[in-house]
């Protein structure tokens, strides 16, 4: 069973059809959509202050989602696919967005719908990622226009619930 724990007076929420890997961590002021996933040893700390995520969005395997007390919400969109040891640290991320394997997000930035963070890039406080684009490397910086890849973005996302049903069916056989 994942490690769900209020604190400072909040208790996670999310809707229906998530799933919760059994060490992954949630605490706090926590809100999730349904059809979520948190995925094996990832963290996500709403304990300083609020994190809200929309409709089938997955944390993957050692991501970890927090916010900066008294200044920096997170606030994820639809449709979001946060990747193996990403770092989502107090900031907007709209609809149809892939950040990937390892990269870090950070406060105050805002990555608009449609657009790709490549593996391993950090996108420094307060930048503004625009609609529709790639941005890698660190600091993380606009690569190319993303094309037709919003449908693979939304592929991924819609998915995530098929994975975490294998894993509710292993459980269910035992």
């Amino acid at each position: 069973m994942a490690l769900i724990k209020s604190l400072r007076g909040y208790t996670p929420y999310w809707g229906d059809n998530c799933f919760f890997a059994e060490n992954a961590t949630v605490i706090g002021d926590v809100q999730m959509g349904n059809h979520c996933t948190v995925w094996f040893n990832a963290v996500i700390r709403g304990d300083v202050n609020s994190i809200r995520f929309g409709d089938y969005c997955n944390v993957q395997d050692g991501a970890v989602i927090h916010c900066t007390y008294q200044k920096t919400k997170t606030i994820v969109g639809n449709r979001v696919s946060i990747a193996h040891n990403a770092i989502v640290h107090g900031c907007t991320i709209e609809d149809d967005v892939l950040i990937g394997m390892g990269a870090i997000v950070m406060d105050g930035a805002h990555i608009k719908s449609g657009a790709i963070i490549a593996a391993g890039a950090i996108v420094l406080a307060n930048s503004v990622v625009d609609e529709n684009t790639i941005w890698g490397g660190n600091p993380a910086k606009f690569i190319k226009y993303t094309g037709e890849k919003v449908s693979e973005i939304q592929r991924i996302a819609n998915n995530y619930p098929k994975y975490a049903a294998w894993f509710q069916e292993e459980s269910s056989e035992k």
